[in-house]
């Protein structure tokens, strides 16, 4: 049976929210290189001493609420009565014997939170916000506070919990379907909310708000096209958040979808680094964990997008997580398309995210890199040579062993043997202490002396025996 169902279209549905912008060229190559040459599976090069942008804190151009109603519950605050498969796959109650993500910080970067569920427990902050001014704990669409749910909900009545249930939720509004740009003589008509843009000055502002974790349900997606600024931007504020802030930057690999809210074509190419579609901003792998969707079969979403840059995966099909607009759960959407279960990579990777938050407050020594390293290198790995592939990364992320394996890698939490100093200098023997040594002889001569003489007695004995009578 299935309870909690949330009445309204939402844009969780898709998994995902297109954000408006110039789509994202590929090239790993250095600029000497040959254009043909270059594959387009990876970014190019930040350019040395390319700086983030600056954070302008607000709307790029004057939104206003469309036609379309706020998502509303119809829950009725029914209790959903069974525990997430997700969330038994990933074993999270023995997970958090370890660490529950108290004191971290995951900044949800998406179409805002709404602070009212109780399972949040005062715990979300408003961070920002791009749409409109309501500090980002607003939530009109309820994408952004279903991944907060997925990602950080504490446990109330039922079984259901978040991947991280003590960490503190940094709400950052930046995108939107709910809101609109009319256009003007020098701006083009947005039929939604959300800029690449702005995604960089949010992610530059999480990261100056001490987030530790950034989760971005949010794609940018099409067929390779030319590398604009604003992609260029984006790219800069990630590598401004992982290595100046310190920061683990959590994003959803991407969805397929033919009603223009993701990726048009699989990466099914024979060629790998010659893709049909790049997603962005997971398409910056170096820089981020970028997580596609598993099943509760086991095998990878028919939705999630393939690419060398995918990262890990983690659940993202069947979802329960918070109501967006009331007191309880859900676990469904009401769409133009009927009802529908929640899916998508968007809510594979708050589970991520919150994992990455145990993590953080396990190891606090290690730094930004090194938590995406130690997630990497202890996922259940794809059963192929290399332990990676193009549809899942690394594969499954495994939090016990994430927050319980030693690396031997890893140069702080676990400490390395240090080589001692040894005095290698020639010097003469010390002299010698003769009165214990004269003790010594001394003693030694006594023994031989007793052993002498009885020796001498018993041969004289021995002869006495021998003669005749």
């Amino acid at each position: 049976m299935r309870t909690g169902i949330r009445r309204t279209t939402a844009a969780a549905t898709a998994g995902l929210l297109l954000l408006t912008g110039t789509l994202p060229q590929a090239s790993a190559q250095p600029s000497s290189t040959p254009a043909a040459a270059r594959p387009n599976s990876v970014p190019p090069d930040l350019p040395e001493g390319t700086q983030p942008p600056a954070d302008e804190g607000k709307p790029d151009v004057p939104y206003k609420r469309t036609s379309k109603g706020c998502v509303e519950s119809d829950t009725k605050s029914e209790l959903i009565e069974y525990m997430p498969w997700g969330q038994v796959y990933l074993n999270l109650d023995q997970a958090h014997r370890f660490a529950t993500g108290k004191g971290i910080k995951i900044a949800i970067i998406d179409t805002g939170v709404d602070p009212r569920n109780p399972r949040f427990g005062g715990r979300v902050q408003g961070g920002g916000d791009y749409v409109s001014n309501q500090n980002g704990i607003d939530d009109c669409d309820g994408h952004g506070t279903e991944v907060a749910g997925v990602a950080a909900a504490a446990k109330t009545e039922g079984d259901f919990i978040g991947a991280a249930p003590e960490a503190t939720i940094l709400a950052i509004r930046q995108t939107s379907d709910r809101f609109e740009f009319e256009g003007n003589a020098t701006t083009e008509k947005r039929a939604s909310a959300g800029k690449v843009g702005t995604l960089a000055q949010a992610i530059v502002r999480a990261a100056n708000q001490d987030a530790k974790v950034i989760n971005i349900s949010l794609t940018n997606c099409s067929s390779p096209k030319g590398f604009s600024a604003d992609d260029q931007k984006l790219q800069a504020a990630i590598r401004y958040a992982v290595d100046v802030k310190n920061v683990v930057i959590v994003t959803a690999a991407g969805n397929l979808s033919d009603q223009g809210t993701g990726c048009a074509a699989q990466n099914n190419n024979l060629d790998p680094t010659n893709v049909n579609s790049v997603s962005s901003p997971a398409w910056f792998a170096n820089d981020v964990l970028s997580v596609a969707s598993i099943a509760r079969s086991g095998e990878v979403s028919a939705f999630s997008v393939w690419g060398p840059w995918v990262s890990i995966a983690a659940p993202g099909e069947e979802i329960i997580s918070v109501d967006p607009k009331g007191t309880g759960l859900t676990n469904a959407n009401v769409t133009a398309q009927g009802v529908q279960d929640i899916k998508g990579t968007s809510f594979a990777a708050p589970y991520v995210s919150g994992i990455t938050a145990l993590v953080r407050e396990r190891f606090p020594n290690l730094n930004a890199r090194q938590v995406m390293d130690r997630i990497k290198a202890t996922a259940l790995h794809p059963g192929n040579v290399s332990g990676k592939d193009n549809k899942i990364g690394f594969g499954m992320i495994n939090p016990v062993a994430a927050l319980t394996a030693v690396l031997p890698g890893e140069s702080k939490g676990f400490q390395k043997e240090q080589s001692k100093e040894m005095n290698t200098a020639v010097t003469p023997p010390p002299g010698l202490d003769w009165p214990p040594i004269i003790v010594a002889l001394s003693g030694i001569g006594a023994g031989g002396g007793l052993l002498l003489l009885t020796l001498i007695v018993r041969n004289s004995l021995n002869r006495k025996r021998g003669r005749p009578a």
